[in-house]
């Protein structure tokens, strides 16, 4: 399992184009995929779960990836954070 904590930069927080951007780029991977805030964890694979979240500038999202393919997503995702929001 791989975990790491994101804190959010977008002056919007995760609305919902990035969001839609990260449920796809989730997607690619074979892994389970959790993204959490506040002590709530989502399907990082499911835009309603990730907007339910109401992420904010600021605020720090922690991401649990556990699979196969862990090493790659976990990567992947960082990068994507550090990108777009």
């Amino acid at each position: 399992m791989k975990s790491f904590e994101y804190i959010i930069n977008d002056p919007e927080g995760i609305h919902a184009r990035p969001a839609g951007l990260f449920v796809k780029e989730a997607g690619k991977y074979a892994s389970k995929i959790m993204i959490g805030k506040d002590g709530k964890e989502v399907d990082a694979k499911r835009i309603f779960g990730i907007m339910s979240l109401g992420v904010k500038k600021g605020n720090t999202v922690t991401l649990r990836i556990e699979g196969e393919d862990e090493d790659v997503a976990a990567a992947a995702l960082e990068e994507f954070l550090k990108q777009n929001l």
